[in-house]
C-alpha cells in the first residue's frame, strides 16, 4: 500500500496495490500495521458504514465531537464521488482549508480523515457505494455539521447548487464561524 499526504498533511491518501488478470483483481483495502507505521500512531477501527446513493445526492460536512470524534478511512467501492475533509482544528496552519479529491471504484483510493475534520462527499456516477471505517462509534448527541454552502469556504463541489439533493438536516447545518472547533494547540481533537 502507498501513502501520499495531502497539501494538509494529516489527510492521507492510501492506494493499495491492485493485482489484476483475466479473472478480475485483488488487492488488501486495509493494513493496519503499515498505515501505523506511516501516521505514527495506533488506529482501532471499531465500525464500518456503508451508503449508496445517486448522482447529485451531498452528505456533509459532518463530524462527531469530543468525547465521540472519530478518525475515518473512506472509500468508494462503485462510482465516483468529490470527497472532502475540511481541517476544524482552531490554531491548526491549515484552519479552515480544505482537501477535496475523486475517490471512484476504479482508482480505489483511499483517505485517512482524523479527528478534527469535517467530512463530506457528493456522488458525480449515477450511483455511488460509499464504505468507511471509524474508530469511535456513532453517537448521535455528538453529531455535527457545517453548511455545504458555506461562502467563506467556496467549496466547489463540482455539480450546480441545484442538483444536489440533501436531507433535511444537511441544508440547515450553520456556517462554518458558529461550528464548534477543535483546539488544535492543546490537542484536544483525539
Amino acid at each position: 500500500m502507498k501513502f501520499t499526504r495531502t497539501e494538509i498533511p494529516d489527510i492521507i491518501i492510501c492506494e493499495p496495490e491492485v493485482h489484476g488478470d483475466s479473472r478480475g483483481y485483488f488487492m488488501e483495502s486495509f493494513r493496519c500495521d503499515r498505515l501505523e507505521t506511516f501516521i505514527g500512531r495506533s488506529v482501532n477501527f471499531c465500525q464500518d458504514n456503508e451508503s449508496r446513493s445517486s448522482r447529485g445526492v451531498l452528505r456533509g460536512l459532518h463530524y462527531q465531537f469530543l468525547p465521540h470524534a472519530q478518525t475515518k478511512l473512506v472509500r468508494v467501492i462503485e462510482g465516483r464521488v468529490l470527497d472532502v475533509s475540511l481541517d476544524i482544528r482552531k490554531g491548526s496552519p491549515t484552519f479552515g482549508k480544505y482537501v477535496a479529491l475523486e475517490l471512484s471504484g476504479e482508482n480505489k483510493k483511499q483517505v485517512f480523515i482524523p479527528r478534527g475534520f469535517a467530512h463530506g462527499f457528493v456522488v458525480l456516477s449515477d450511483t455511488a457505494l460509499f464504505s468507511y471505517k471509524t474508530d469511535a462509534y456513532y453517537h448521535p448527541e455528538s453529531e455535527r455539521g457545517i453548511a455545504f454552502n458555506d461562502p467563506t469556504l467556496a467549496i466547489d463541489w463540482k455539480l450546480p447548487e441545484s442538483e444536489l439533493k440533501l436531507s433535511a438536516k444537511d441544508r440547515e447545518q450553520p456556517l462554518f464561524e458558529k461550528a464548534e472547533f477543535f483546539d488544535f494547540n492543546t490537542g484536544l481533537y483525539g
